[in-house]
């Protein structure tokens, strides 16, 4: 799995998500990789200093009660980020957001099976937001500053064209009846998006 992550000049830090091409196919059952109940399709682009991405989201029922940041938002409805800038899979940063607009973001350490998950790292710039819209879908924007993807101080956090990174997209959807769905862009084959060794790649392209 590979996308093609495009730089664009935003005017006034607008971005014109209109023309981003929406990724295809939509993100699929994370463990059979079939097609899910409902559709999550994603765009993502970067600037001179941060990566953008946006979930579009068929939502026909919503979950979400938390309200304050680091709250454990992923056991309710929530789209989720997971970015590996290393390609070792040893440390990875994960960004969460809720229906609501909650944020949870943490520094994660892993070593095979085990994984230490550092909630108490904050990305101190992010922005998102979601809007309703009156059709039925969600979408969630996010802007993740290249500034805060840092731990290891004193190396260059911004990519550059050609640069390549590992990343995973992930959706948790409860339906009417209380049944959980998991949906991921690079299925991971199981009910687990703890698996760096399944991420796909992200590629930052200039032109």
């Amino acid at each position: 799995m590979r996308y093609e992550c495009r730089y664009v000049d935003a005017e006034n830090g607008i971005l014109k998500w209109e023309d981003i091409e929406v990724e295809d196919p939509y993100l699929r059952d994370v463990v059979t990789g079939e097609k899910p109940r409902l559709k999550t399709r994603f765009r993502a682009c970067w600037t001179a200093d941060a990566l953008h991405i946006r979930f579009e989201c068929e939502d026909d029922h919503v979950v979400a009660t938390m309200e304050r940041r680091d709250d454990p938002i992923y056991l309710e409805d929530v789209v989720e980020v997971f970015i590996d800038k290393s390609g070792t899979g040893a440390v990875y940063y994960e960004f969460e957001v809720s229906p609501r607009n909650v944020v949870f973001d943490a520094l994660i350490h892993y070593n095979g099976g085990d994984k230490e998950v550092d909630v108490a790292w904050d990305a101190k710039g992010i922005y998102t937001q979601v809007s309703e819209g009156a059709d039925g879908w969600r979408t969630y924007d996010l802007r993740i500053p290249f500034a805060d993807l840092d731990w290891e101080r004193g190396q260059n956090f911004t990519p550059h064209h050609g640069a390549e990174w590992r990343w995973n997209l992930y959706r948790i959807d409860d339906d009417v009846e209380g049944n959980r769905h998991y949906w991921a862009w690079s299925p991971t084959g199981k009910v687990d998006f703890h698996m760096p060794h399944r991420f796909g790649t992200l590629v930052f392209v200039k032109e």
